[in-house]
């Protein structure tokens, strides 16, 4: 178990080391993901991946939101 658990955590510092431009979203929802897990049965490390995951996912269709209101406000002013 401990080495499962030490493979997956070297995994995500290596992924989390190449990709920091990235990490939009990730720290709050690793945070939140990583408690739940533990609550749910003491998987917070893949409970902080699973957060890391969505929180990068919601910030880049947040982002996308905010590209696709400024080029509708953009285009309301001509």
């Amino acid at each position: 178990m401990k080495s499962t658990l030490l493979t997956v955590t070297a995994a995500l510092l290596m992924l989390g080391a190449s990709s920091t431009a990235n990490a939009k979203g990730c720290i709050k929802g690793a945070i939140v993901g990583g408690v739940a897990g533990h609550y749910a049965g003491h998987h917070g490390v893949l409970g902080a991946a699973a957060g890391c995951l969505y929180g990068r996912h919601h910030a880049k269709e947040q982002e996308k939101q905010r590209q696709q209101q400024s080029q509708v406000n953009g285009q309301g002013k001509l």
